[in-house]
């Protein structure tokens, strides 16, 4: 595979764009187009302006296909990838790849067109006509309601160069160049096949492409450069000029204490490039002179902020020593450099702003006066192109002319800026949103939230069925997997929703309160129609009656099985009724889970110590469940007292409601999710007045969960970290600071202790240090038992013991709750031979998921299903991410989900669909892949084929790493599914296959 991209002949991007709009009403994947008012054009650079929104210079204004899907989105305003001196193969030696990294804030490590220069000028000159197209043919505007922004760098030699200096004469008029006059008569001689577009409309394009640049500069560069940069492009070129500023302008005290204080302490960046690059006091000075300047001759000036930021690589983020930081960490930086230029000169100082901009708040930044606004990090994230419609929707009749910059509002937004939700870092580092597995090449959209799930929980189905108010349906198809819905409703740590899809929007899809809402109004339903299956004359005793002993039960009751549950306790519930504080979940709750069991049959005998493993085998139970849990509680010895163990404290919380004489001021050692409640139940107890978390990490690597955290955090807890206990002494919690490390293979900081220490008022110290499994109950029983004193157990958790299974904590520590009930599931089928649940998803309506995609939008008081972007139905992340549409979706009749190929000539190697791709693979190395000729083939390892003979269908193939000839007559080794695919390339999409 090569990482150089092709540029496909004008033709090839009409045929592409009109067949794929006349057959399914999208052009590059793009499924909803925006239509501009005419009446609402503003004017810059004496030019019409139909939304002052487009793609930013980077990677979605490289190639003509890029900028074809930017228009029909929404994009009117676009800032051309930057052109220099150094070009094609030279430029591309010096991109590492992968070089965009976008699944949080963003980073890159490119710099401007890969492309040759003459290359890129075509592209731009095609990219012109084909808007011009659309314009008119699709209603989407007028043919002169668009600009073109050309982007130059980097010094004043470079620009002047012949090469440069023909691009710019010739984008500023193209009329006599081949490209210009090529794709004119193209759309001549195709005139006759145009519904609106007339020939009358084709000769009516202009051939004044551009009157407009950006000025581009590396950082270091000199004022006096910069400013003679300008002066040229002004005085000689004629041309209306914005200079590109760097966020550095704001000093380095300024960045590093707005970015820690937005939680990204760990972006790494020292003094060098604030000192090197343009000073602030440079600046405003050239700028006025600049101001004169252009006033002088007619022409409009002003400032694009911001470039990108240059920051460290720290943690193997990309293959490159230094890397760009944009999207949401830039955001206050250069909304901040903004307000500060904008009060400088008093509101007349034009600027054109880029970083960090997205549809939450385009709005206010062009409502201030601040426009055109270009984009590209948010446009790199799932919805991709299709993010523009709704930028561009936000911004109808909300920009006004411009007549200076409204000062006060600017300062507003970044004063909001640096605590906007949006923006900062989360508590918690994100979780990786991929599964473990391998990306298939065929049918390889998948639910992340399902797969997360340990039961598998049919998300979407239920998702879909709520949002269109059938709670019964909904909650049946919860039941089918979920033993315990109000249990998991109310208390899971809801992993599914830490690999939403919706985490690269905004928030994940609120599927915990959902399954909550739907189990609260169809509960007596689903009470009255759960019924037990017919009778499999199996009889299972479940010794213990925790959540996972409640899973194992209501399992097997409802496959026939004949079930007794021993509890010793006098309710069911385990920890979640001991131990969980009752302002998280109390136990009527926990009683409506534990009323399925009972219409299901199952023999509960609570207060009831469970007989041993052969006494209940000599009672006549066929299998035994043990669901013991993690009940041997561990102890922190220090030096001048023992701690309270937690558990014992949240039990005594629990069954004395709260009122525990402990003092005012207790320490909780810990940083998991049972430190959290145990912090959270202190503060509620009489004369607390202090309640102080220490642990020897920060909160980014605590191991609770975010939302444990933060509900922590909002009840007043106080966080004491980088603090490792030594001794209690005096009513003192003697604690040693620590300081954080390398990060190790886990991405957690190392730690190590200094010889200073801290002192933390302690009249009661508690200590959540986990639990362990009972391995003497196991021994008293003759289980076999690991080295580590947990039983050992086969795949089906099956002892050495014959119908002796362990699930839960009990195994292999304390986890969590739907951990346990998947452990429960395999027991269960274990006992009966086969499966507990059957399959109760269905597709979603793809129509409804494409009009969600592209739309930010957070949680509110519609059903959280119109937010569900329906992944298991529509998945296509690696389609929407690419800036080149090199991951292509097609429809394959006989197929019922749509399918994924990668198109290699289109693909340079950029790395973004890695980001977002749900399993642990990359779909521009991953998936089948269209070649277009077969030496491309041979430069590749990729399975995929090229096409050899368009008319009879026949293909050379790589399927498995070997190599193959196929025809459609006779596949050999390749699957049929494959051929296909191939075939409808072939037949239905043959413009994606290059002429030969």
């Amino acid at each position: 595979m090569s990482d150089k991209m092709t540029c496909m002949p004008f033709s090839q991007l009409m045929e592409w764009i009109r067949s794929e709009h006349d057959k399914s009403g999208t052009v590059f994947g793009v499924h909803r187009p925006y239509h501009a008012d005419a009446d609402r054009s503003l004017m810059i650079f004496g030019r019409k302006l139909e939304t002052p929104l487009g793609p930013a210079a980077g990677p979605n204004s490289q190639l003509a296909q890029n900028i074809a899907a930017s228009y029909y989105a929404g994009a009117r305003f676009f800032e051309l990838k930057t052109v220099q001196i150094m070009d094609g193969d030279e430029l591309a030696a010096c991109v590492n790849k992968p070089c965009i990294k976008a699944d949080d804030e963003c980073y890159n490590c490119e710099w401007s067109t890969e492309l040759y220069v003459p290359q890129a000028q075509d592209e731009y000159i095609k990219a012109w006509f084909l808007l011009s197209f659309m314009a008119r043919e699709y209603g989407l505007g007028g043919m002169d309601g668009f600009q073109f922004n050309i982007s130059v760098g980097y010094d004043l030699a470079g620009i002047r160069s012949p090469k440069i200096d023909s691009f710019i004469e010739n984008m500023k008029h193209a009329g006599h160049t081949d490209t210009f006059r090529e794709c004119r008569q193209y759309l001549l001689e195709h005139a006759s096949e145009f519904t609106r577009m007339t020939e009358e409309d084709i000769c009516n394009i202009s051939p004044d492409i551009c009157n407009s640049a950006t000025i581009s500069t590396l950082h270091g560069c000199p004022p006096q450069e910069i400013e003679s940069i300008a002066d040229y492009l002004l005085k000689e070129k004629g041309m209306h000029t914005f200079i590109k500023c760097n966020p550095t302008l704001l000093g380095y005290d300024f960045a590093r204490q707005t970015l820690d204080k937005m939680g990204y302490d760990y972006v790494a960046f020292g003094r060098f490039h604030f000192e090197d690059d343009l000073q602030y006091e440079d600046a405003v000075p050239m700028l006025e002179r600049l101001m004169e300047l252009s006033e002088g001759l007619g022409l409009e000036f002003g400032v694009k902020i911001t470039n990108t930021f240059p920051v460290d690589v720290k943690a193997g983020e990309l293959p490159s020593d230094e890397m760009y930081m944009s999207g949401k960490s830039l955001y206050p930086l250069s909304i901040s450099l903004a307000a500060k230029l904008s009060g400088a000169f008093d509101s007349r100082l034009r600027i054109a702003y880029s970083g960090g901009a997205d549809a939450f708040n385009i709005g206010r930044i062009a409502g201030c006066g601040v426009w055109p606004v270009t984009v590209a990090t948010t446009i790199l994230k799932p919805g991709g192109y299709q993010r523009l419609l709704q930028m561009a929707e936000a911004l109808d009749g909300r920009v006004k002319p411009f007549g200076g910059i409204d000062v006060a509002a600017l300062d507003d937004t970044a004063k909001v800026a640096v605590c906007d939700r949006h923006h900062t870092k989360s508590a918690k580092m994100p979780v990786s949103g991929k599964s473990s597995e391998k990306v298939p090449l065929l049918d390889c959209f998948t639910a992340p939230c399902e797969d997360a799930c340990p039961i598998h929980q049919e998300v979407p189905a239920y998702m879909k069925l709520s949002g269109e108010g059938k709670y019964e349906e909904a909650m049946q198809v919860i039941l089918n997997k979920n033993a315990l819905p109000f249990i998991t409703g109310t208390i899971c740590a809801h992993g599914c929703m830490s690999r939403c899809t919706r985490n690269f929007y905004e928030s994940p899809v609120q599927i915990r309160d959902t399954k909550l809402f739907c189990a609260e109004k169809a509960y007596e339903a689903a009470l009255s129609t759960l019924e037990r299956g017919e009778s499999l004359s199996r009889r299972t005793a479940v010794v213990g009656g925790g959540p996972s002993g409640m899973a194992a039960a209501y399992y097997l009751a409802r496959a026939g099985a004949e079930v007794t549950i021993f509890e010793k306790r006098p309710v069911l519930g385990g920890i979640v009724s001991s131990v969980i504080p009752d302002f998280r979940i109390d136990d009527k709750v926990i009683a409506k889970d534990v009323s399925f069991l009972k219409k299901l049959g199952v023999d509960i005998r609570c207060d009831t110590e469970a007989p041993s493993v052969s006494e209940l085998k000599d009672m006549g139970y066929d299998s035994v469940i043990l669901a013991v849990g993690a009940y041997k509680r561990s102890s922190l010895a220090l030096p001048g007292g023992e701690p309270v163990n937690a558990l014992a404290f949240l039990e005594r919380f629990n069954e004395q409601k709260g009122k525990l004489p402990i003092g005012r001021n207790v320490v909780v050692i810990g940083g998991g999710n049972t430190a959290m409640d145990t912090a959270r139940a202190a503060m509620r107890c009489p004369g607390v007045e202090h309640v102080y978390l220490v642990y020897r990490r920060t909160k980014r690597y605590m191991p609770a969960d975010e939302h444990e955290l933060l509900q922590a955090v909002e009840d007043g807890v106080k966080f004491r970290e980088l603090l490792a206990p030594e001794r209690i002494e005096e009513g003192m919690l003697v604690c040693k600071k620590t300081v954080l490390g390398a990060l190790d293979a886990s991405g957690r900081a190392g730690v190590t202790e200094t010889e200073e220490t801290e002192k933390i008022p302690a009249d009661t110290v508690i200590a959540a240090v986990g639990e362990k499994v009972p391995t003497e109950y196991y021994e008293a029983n003759g289980i076999s038992l690991d080295e580590k004193g947990r039983p050992r157990v086969d795949s089906r958790l099956g002892t050495n013991i014959p119908g002796v299974y362990v699930i839960g904590d009990g195994l292999y520590g304390p986890s969590l709750v739907v951990k346990g009930m998947a452990q429960a599931m395999t027991a269960a089928e274990a006992v009966i031979g086969g499966p507990v649940a059957d399959s109760m998803g269905s597709p979603a309506e793809k129509a409804g998921i494409y009009a969600r995609k592209g739309i930010l939008r957070e949680p509110s008081e519609e059903p959280e299903a119109e937010r569900c972007l329906g992944c298991s139905t529509v998945c296509e992340n690696c389609v929407d991410v690419c800036p080149n549409r090199a991951n292509i979706s097609l429809h394959v009749p006989g197929m019922e989900k749509e399918q994924v190929i990668h198109v290699d000539y289109m693909c340079n190697e950029c790395g973004n669909c890695r980001s977002f791709c749900p399993y642990d693979s990359a779909p521009y190395l991953d998936k089948f892949t269209l070649f277009a000729k077969e030496a491309d083939m041979e430069e590749s390892s990729n399975d995929g084929f090229t096409v050899t003979d368009m008319e009879t269908g026949l293909y050379r193939v790589r399927y498995l790493g070997e190599m193959h000839m196929v025809d459609a007559e006779d596949a050999g080794e390749v699957p049929e599914g494959v051929v296909r695919l191939m075939e409808t390339v072939r037949r239905d999409y043959p413009y994606l296959v290059p002429a030969k």
